[in-house]
């Protein structure tokens, strides 16, 4: 991408770094971590949104999104709602550490609403998974890991509700928050054999999408819950074929995808995040790839970039 595109694509998207104070729009996203399950030098997946200037969704909480929080320097005293796509480590590693700072940031009881799948039970060499519920009880329930937490500050009260993420789940959205204009839906995505789901913000006419990791067998969810999005977050893990390792694409989607979803859904514009080092290695081809289809504005997502909708 040229210099003169580059700056086209900041401009729209209004970026900033942690520690800018840019004027507040309706949604805002904070970027917390931005890389996948290795040890790159990225956080885990996570992000902030921000709503009217004040921080009050978490999405995911992957490894190193506990600094990148407090790097930020937002005070957590409104965040009252969690949404988790999947529970695997990368995405859900410092739940523990966000729910402790969470717990001390302010005065008076903390309740905290958390989203996430329902549960799978493998057999053969599928992995079993909790219930998001299940998962949060065996962190911070009465006999948990952490239960300590329940009145360690002020007391926490965390109310976990099961998204049906099941191969026969709805095939279309369902509201599943709904308070002063701020709208949130989900639907079941598709992780190989972890129970995912694909989340979207809606709030005065802004909205941001979150696929989550996504394979094959999610896109046209995807493609339900994504329409005319302000903002689609679109993990990208892999290259096109035959670039990254077969198995990979049963848990993951391709470039190529990504500008078709992009295209089909009206996206407004495209932030990749979620990143391996071989996209790292290869932006220029996986943007092209991505541009065959789409023509909005794309921007590689890092650690502390800020985006005003």
């Amino acid at each position: 991408m040229s210099k003169r595109s580059l700056c086209a694509v900041l401009l729209m998207f209004a970026v900033t770094s942690i520690g800018a104070a840019p004027v507040a729009s309706p949604l805002e996203l904070l970027v917390l971590g931005s890389g996948g399950p290795g040890a790159t030098g990225r956080a885990g997946a996570g992000y902030i949104v921000l709503v009217d200037g004040e921080p009050r969704i978490e999405v995911d909480a992957g490894p190193g999104t506990f600094v990148r929080l407090g790097e930020a320097k937002l005070s957590l005293a409104k965040i009252d709602i969690v949404l988790l796509t999947h529970l695997h480590i990368d995405h859900t590693g410092e739940l523990p550490g966000f729910f402790k700072a969470r717990a001390v940031s302010g005065d008076g009881p903390v309740n905290v609403q958390v989203f996430g799948p329902t549960g799978h039970r493998g057999n053969g060499d599928q992995a079993t998974f909790p219930s998001t519920s299940r998962f949060i009880d065996l962190l911070f329930g009465p006999e948990g890991a952490y239960s300590y937490l329940r009145d360690f500050a002020e007391p926490l009260t965390i109310d976990a509700t099961n998204v049906d993420a099941s191969a026969t789940a709805p095939k279309t959205p369902k509201v599943i928050y709904s308070e002063n204009g701020l709208n949130i839906s989900a639907i079941a995505g598709h992780h190989g054999d972890a129970p995912a789901v694909i989340y979207r913000i809606d709030y005065r006419n802004q909205s941001i999408t979150f696929s989550g990791d996504i394979d094959a067998n999610g896109i046209d969810n995807l493609r339900r819950i994504a329409q005319r999005s302000s903002l689609l977050v679109f993990n990208c893990v892999v290259l096109d074929p035959p670039g990254s390792r077969p198995v990979l694409y049963t848990l993951h989607t391709p470039p190529k995808t990504i500008g078709v979803v992009a295209a089909d859904t009206g996206t407004k514009r495209l932030l990749l995040s979620h990143l391996s080092p071989s996209i790292d290695q290869q932006r220029a081809n996986v943007e092209a790839s991505i541009r065959k289809h789409y023509r909005g504005p794309i921007v590689f997502a890092e650690d502390g970039m800020r985006l005003q909708l």
